[in-house]
This record gives structure tokens, C-alpha cells and sequence, in this order.
């Protein structure tokens, strides 16, 4: 599996198959913050300019937005118009050039059993609708395909997860049907079989039919055990949709210098959140951890992570999805490549559901689907 994840890697960067195809460029709508300045970030010129033409070809693939769970308590909303109350709609998502989003289904955590089954199930309906509301900007997508698609016709793909591992019911059927109806992400936490002892025999039967779906682990929240034992057992690269480096912000959530190497060596993937409370105040707080994560895991295994409308502050300069292309201006004064922002906005979230893709065909020709379940093994 280690050679297929070389081989995935050596082509989908920006000479492979997943090159950009020719086309125009979507409309770029300058928001309230380009205008005025927020204090923080890069000001207009040769950066800003060179970030916008770099994202038009290779848009923000953002790891994390809680969108879903907003729309919910909404009586009325228009993402085409643009909502002030939120820090996700489709006109700044255009000036921000995202072209993907995973879309959360978040479960409080006192949510289990049945209700938390019934709440996954409400958001997944709710997401579908969201798109189908707005065909001219959001399309759905489930496979690497279907990611490359929405943006070579400058729609916001969205794919549905991560959601939190309560929301299959400790029942391998529920994972099937959820992923029959749009998950692709499933979060290895707050579960008898994902605690803070690492996985159970039916935590890893879990993880293998993941690997047989092509549904991809988030290990962002999970204890460090149980990170370590996914990254060793699964055959599709993990994601941490949700965190930065321990050694710049204590967090419990970000991930120390040690797993960030183990996860440069397994080709995962580390989406860093543009949260105040993970990685600083500023924008430039936000760039320190992507420099430390690119350091150790390299530039392959580094990528963002909105994390907009979860409820969590966000740095200064980085109010909303429409701000990337100053952060990624930034990046460019500290000296990125032109390659390594197109592996950081785009390139590596593809290969990695891209791989994803892979394991799963893979899979699926040597096993059917498990029969076990939590009782016969963890009992």
C-alpha cells in the first residue's frame, strides 16, 4: 500500500493527472475586508495579485466548515445573496477561490445511541438540500472525480463530514448506509471502541471497513493511541481535520512533533485550523503552524482548515472563507513555491481521497462487507 500512496503522490501534483484544465476564471468578488483592511495580513499588490491567480488554478480545498449545523437554527437564509451572519456564503467563497469544503455534521456530545443516528441522518438530508438550493454554486461530490469536476466548472464542491464516530451507532450496517447516503469522513473519538485507551478489536474492524467504503479516519480529538494504532492499521491515508502544532499552542487538539513525522512517513494528511484558539491571534500566527507542520510532516501532508461557522473565533485578517488568498499571500513573502501552495490549497486533499478511491476498489475485491459486530468482539 506504501508503493500505490509513492505512486498517488508523484501524480497529482501539478504535472499529473489532476493538472488544471484550461477555463475561465470565477468571478472573484472583493469583500468588505479587501476594501477596508483588517490590520492584519497582506495589502494589495504583487503577493495578494500573485495568491489570486495561484488559488484561480488551484482553489482551497477547506477541510472543515460547520455550515450545516447553522443552517438549521436558520428560519431564512440565501447563500447565493450572501448571509452576514455567517462566515460562509457563496460570494465569499468565491472571493476566497475555495472549490471544496467538508461540511461537518456535528453531534453534541451528549447526543448517542438512536438520537445521535437520527441527528447524522437530518444533517445529511439538510446538506443535500443546501446544494441542490444552489446548483449554480455548490455541487456535491464523493469521489476525487467528482471533487476535480465541481471545479473545473467553478462550483464549491461539498462533501458531506466529518461526523463524530456516535453517528453509526456502534453498527458496521449504519456506517454503510451513511456512506451509502454521502459520508466520506468519520471522526475515531468519543466511542466505546475509539476512548482514550486507543481502539478495541472492533475500533480496527471499524477502521478496515472504512478502508473497504472509502471512508476516510479523521483522527483530529482522538487520543494519541488511538492516532498512532489508525496510522499503523489503516491501508488509506488518516486525516486530521483539525489540527495544528502542539509546540507552538498547547492545545489539546493539535498534534506534537513526533506524530506530525509518524504522519509525514504514512502520506496522511494534517489540515491546520484558522482558529484563534488552536493556532494565535493572527494571521501570521496561522502561517507559523503551517511552516512548523510542512517542516516536520512535509509539504505532502499539510492543509487548511476553515473550521468557519463551528462557533470558534478566528484569527485577525481571517474573518471568513473569503480571506484565504491573504493568508496564502503571506505564505509567499515567507517563500513557499508555487507548487507547495498548490499542494497545500488543492493537491493534497485530492490525493488523499483520491487514494482513498483507490484502497477502496481495492478492498472491495478481496473482502465483502463485515458481518461483526461490537458485541462479538468487544464483549
Amino acid at each position: 500500500m506504501a508503493d500505490l500512496q509513492d505512486e498517488l503522490h508523484t501524480t497529482t501534483g501539478l504535472g499529473g493527472f489532476d493538472a488544471p484544465l484550461p477555463g475561465p476564471e470565477r468571478p472573484a468578488a472583493r469583500s468588505p475586508q479587501d476594501a477596508g483592511g483588517s490590520g492584519e495580513g497582506t495589502e494589495e499588490g504583487g503577493s495578494l495579485q500573485r495568491a489570486r491567480a495561484l488559488l484561480a488554478v488551484h482553489p482551497v480545498a477547506d477541510g472543515h466548515n460547520g455550515l450545516a449545523r447553522v443552517l438549521r437554527s436558520l428560519p431564512w437564509y440565501d447563500l447565493e445573496l450572501g448571509e452576514s451572519a455567517l462566515g460562509t456564503d457563496l460570494p465569499r467563497l468565491r472571493a476566497g477561490h475555495v472549490g471544496a469544503q467538508f461540511w461537518s455534521l456535528h453531534l453534541p456530545d451528549a447526543l448517542a445511541g438512536e438520537r445521535a443516528v437520527g441527528d447524522a441522518l437530518e444533517q445529511l438530508d439538510l446538506i443535500r438540500t443546501v446544494v441542490g438550493a444552489h446548483p449554480e454554486g455548490l455541487r456535491l461530490a464523493y469521489d476525487a472525480g467528482q471533487l476535480a469536476d465541481a471545479r473545473n466548472c467553478g462550483r464549491t464542491a461539498v462533501v458531506p463530514g466529518p461526523a463524530a464516530a456516535a453517528a453509526i451507532g456502534d453498527s458496521l450496517g449504519i456506517l454503510r448506509s451513511l456512506h451509502a447516503l454521502g459520508l466520506r469522513l468519520l471522526t475515531l473519538a468519543r466511542a466505546s471502541w475509539a476512548s482514550e485507551a486507543g481502539l478495541t478489536r472492533f475500533g480496527e474492524e471499524v477502521v478496515r471497513e472504512m478502508n473497504r467504503l472509502g471512508v476516510l479516519a479523521d483522527l483530529s480529538g482522538a487520543c494519541d493511541a488511538t492516532a498512532r494504532r489508525c496510522l499503523a492499521l489503516s491501508k488509506a491515508p488518516v486525516v486530521f481535520t483539525r489540527s495544528a502544532a502542539r509546540a507552538l499552542r498547547p492545545h489539546p487538539a493539535n498534534l506534537p512533533d513526533d506524530l506530525l513525522t509518524e504522519l509525514g512517513t504514512a502520506h496522511g494528511l494534517c489540515l491546520v485550523p484558522l482558529t484563534a484558539e488552536q493556532t494565535g491571534p493572527s494571521l501570521r500566527d496561522v502561517a507559523d503552524h503551517l511552516d512548523h507542520v510542512r517542516r516536520l510532516a512535509g509539504a505532502h501532508c499539510v492543509g487548511l482548515s476553515g473550521t468557519y461557522d463551528t462557533g470558534t473565533a478566528h484569527p485577525g485578517g481571517l474573518a471568513d472563507t473569503s480571506r484565504y488568498p491573504h493568508l496564502v499571500a503571506e505564505l509567499l513573502d515567507r517563500g513557499w513555491t508555487d507548487s507547495d501552495v498548490a499542494l497545500l490549497t488543492w493537491g493534497n486533499v485530492q490525493r488523499v481521497v483520491r487514494c482513498a478511491d483507490f484502497t477502496a476498489r481495492a478492498a472491495q475485491q478481496r473482502r465483502g462487507p463485515s458481518t461483526a459486530r461490537i458485541a462479538d468482539l468487544d464483549g
